[in-house]
């Protein structure tokens, strides 16, 4: 029970950390490509040192198959294109819209875990994530844009989610032998050179940034990216991507908390309604679905334990 309640403490640990994102991209005054190249670089930069510096870490990178890094260079493609498409999608739409259609992941990964991986979810579970769904319908309803760009930037934040969706079913195989850092590092590393190729066809500037701009490329480097996303990948090693995915709904409850104490938006009725069944929805989903199992018994073994999908 100690090991169930601590693996999702972290995971809502994550979520919090992945809220800030949105936070981090309104504040930048920059292109949405340099905006997502930075923040996987800097995160590349920062775990570099503990896969050089790590001999198993070294090892399992240089045994790597060719399969294996083809996934590696395909889950830094998706990154790459989920985070230009939902950072354009908050261009041109609200921060609440964006945030909330881009975490209607779970669509996706339910779907795809159903066809793809034979998961199945029991009704009592499936009922917590339309719930959870809802919440964050309801938060995003009034904020929903009617015009053409709003409309458009709600589809950019949609096809992010599917985009996100497929990048942890990627992790969810991978990360079965491979562990968190050279994965995290192999992603993020190709991801920021595909991105960086995308910014320099758009042709688009790689300095000339102020400073609050550097500070939250930092920001979504080390918090919402290392704090949040690499918690992600860490915990696929136990928990299935549409858990993951699922768990990811508390973004909306986060991002309106950050909201709330750093822009000075209050929280309407109809959002602590949202939040509300968001946090019920997701308690139901993670109560009635199969728990983490295949923790490793050994403390400095990282590597043992493997993935038990959602059932």
């Amino acid at each position: 029970m100690k090991t169930q309640i601590s693996t999702y403490l972290i995971l809502f640990c994550g979520v919090f950390s992945l809220s800030t994102s949105a936070i981090f991209v309104r504040t930048a005054t920059a292109p949405s490509a340099i905006i997502a190249f930075y923040r996987l670089f800097f995160a590349a930069l920062v775990l570099l040192p503990f896969l050089l510096l790590h001999k198993r870490n070294r090892q399992e990178l240089f045994l790597l198959t060719g399969k294996q890094w083809g996934l590696g260079l395909l889950s830094g493609l998706f990154l790459a294109v989920h985070y230009v498409l939902w950072f354009e999608s908050l261009r041109y739409t609200s921060v609440a819209s964006s945030t909330v259609i881009v975490t209607l992941q779970p669509l996706f990964s339910i779907a795809g875990g159903y066809f793809l991986l034979k998961e199945r979810l029991n009704k009592k579970a499936l009922i917590g994530c339309l719930v959870a769904i809802s919440g964050c319908l309801v938060i995003g309803w009034g904020d929903l844009g009617l015009s053409t760009q709003a409309l458009f930037g709600d589809l950019l934040a949609f096809l992010a989610a599917g985009v996100i969706a497929a990048y942890f079913f990627i992790g969810q195989h991978v990360r079965k032998n491979l562990s968190v850092i050279p994965y995290c590092v192999l992603g993020y590393t190709s991801s920021a050179l595909f991105l960086a190729i995308y910014a320099f066809s758009r042709q688009v500037s790689f300095v000339n940034y102020p400073l609050a701009t550097w500070e939250a490329f930092i920001g979504l480097a080390l918090i919402a990216t290392i704090g949040g996303q690499m918690i992600f990948n860490w915990l696929l090693k136990w928990l299935s991507a549409t858990v993951i995915s699922m768990s990811i709904l508390g973004e909306t409850i986060g991002t309106c908390i950050l909201a709330y104490f750093l822009l000075g938006e209050g929280i309407s009725l109809q959002q602590g309604i949202g939040i509300g069944m968001i946090l019920a929805g997701l308690a139901l989903f993670l109560l009635k679905s199969q728990k983490p199992s295949g923790l490793s018994s050994d403390p400095n073994d990282k590597r043992e334990p493997r993935n038990t999908p959602c059932s």
